[in-house]
């Protein structure tokens, strides 16, 4: 295992800059999810701490070794792909020992560290047989099989569930994250999904145009987005953001007039930007009035899409409801659990 140190880290494509200075800590022993939409260079910067992609300016260090000019092969690290990138022509024992049958490493010693990450992964009775005859789910445990046994300082993960159905991806991502818990080796995780960033990450760094937006816990961030961008990319349904002004200690929102979140920093006469989320709404006489567009059962709650000054807002009830497309509906949110940003900068008035 090894802490991974990256500072004013730049990827340019000829005169086109895609990473622009980024600095991260990554703790030994962290599991940590790049996340962001794509093009944000999340996988850019994967493939950069992999030596798949040359450095423009600055350091990658793994452990106490600047590693900018290594070889992959001496960077001890292993990687697992999007699409399993198997040998279809080895068995899977094979393709989870090639690498170490690569280093020469005796026929016996491979097959004990073999069997041993299959017992892990549950691939014990499928060690003879061809990836074509695996599921996905298989034959992704095949590629972190082979990752494993390598026993690497970082595993580095490059969308790997993107592949699979969604019901796959659940049970994927609880079993990587188990698998992390055991082997406790520092984990770099790229993923466009914030639900797998949420719910797999010890710390989610936020990215945007090359650049980091916020770096922090899964709840962290959820709780505290650092700007408009974070708070609008974390959290499903997304939070709710409507355009307002502060006058005389409250803030005038699609015709409502509602309170300033605690501790907030906005100043009277400034447009800003103001956060619900979903969860946060209830029925109310006084606050958002508009009119019912979509009801969304999902058994374990209701989703509610309600038409109001020109904007969609969405709100979500965990009780049962027996709203109808049509009718009015007067939503008040928690302004304990609100957020507000400025308008122009888009950061937090915290």
């Amino acid at each position: 295992m090894a802490e991974v140190t990256i500072r004013d880290l730049r990827k340019a494509y000829g005169g086109v800059q895609v990473i622009h200075g980024l600095n991260l800590d990554i703790k030994d022993g962290e599991f940590v999810v790049l996340v962001g939409p794509s093009g944000c260079g999340k996988s850019t910067l994967l493939r950069m701490l992999a030596g798949l992609e040359e450095i423009t300016a600055g350091d990658i260090n793994i452990g106490s070794a600047r590693v900018n000019n290594l070889p992959p092969s001496e960077r001890d690290i292993a990687m697992v792909f999007q699409n399993y990138a198997l040998y279809p022509h080895k068995t899977v024992a094979a393709n989870m020992g090639f690498a170490l049958k690569m280093r020469g490493m005796e026929p016996s010693a491979i097959r004990a560290k073999v069997e041993r990450a299959a017992a892990v992964l549950g691939l014990t009775p499928y060690l003879d047989r061809f990836p074509r005859a695996l599921s996905g789910g298989q034959r992704q445990r095949v590629a972190m099989g082979r990752a494993i046994v390598r026993d690497p300082k970082v595993f580095l993960f490059d969308e790997p569930l993107s592949n699979l159905d969604a019901k796959l991806r659940v049970q994927m991502r609880t079993e990587i994250k188990e698998l992390h818990q055991r082997l406790k080796t520092t984990t770099v995780y790229v993923t466009h999904d914030q639900i797998e960033a949420m719910t797999m990450a010890d710390k989610i760094v936020v990215m945007q145009g090359g650049r980091i937006e916020q770096v922090g816990a899964p709840l962290e961030l959820y709780d505290r987005p650092a700007n408009v961008f974070v708070a609008s990319f974390i959290g499903s349904p997304a939070m709710n953001l409507i355009d307002g002004k502060v006058t005389g200690g409250m803030v005038d929102v699609a015709g409502a007039r509602l309170a300033l979140p605690p501790g907030s920093t906005a100043q009277d006469g400034q447009e800003v930007v103001y956060g619900i989320r979903p969860e946060t709404f209830h029925v109310a006489a006084e606050g958002l009035t508009g009119t019912i567009a979509v009801v969304e059962p999902t058994g374990s709650e209701t989703h509610v899409v309600v038409r109001m000054a020109g904007r969609e807002v969405t709100a979500v009830f965990r009780d049962r409801v027996s709203f109808r497309p049509g009718e009015s509906l007067t939503l008040a949110p928690d302004a304990s659990q609100s957020h507000i940003f400025d308008k122009v900068s888009g950061q937090r008035l915290a």
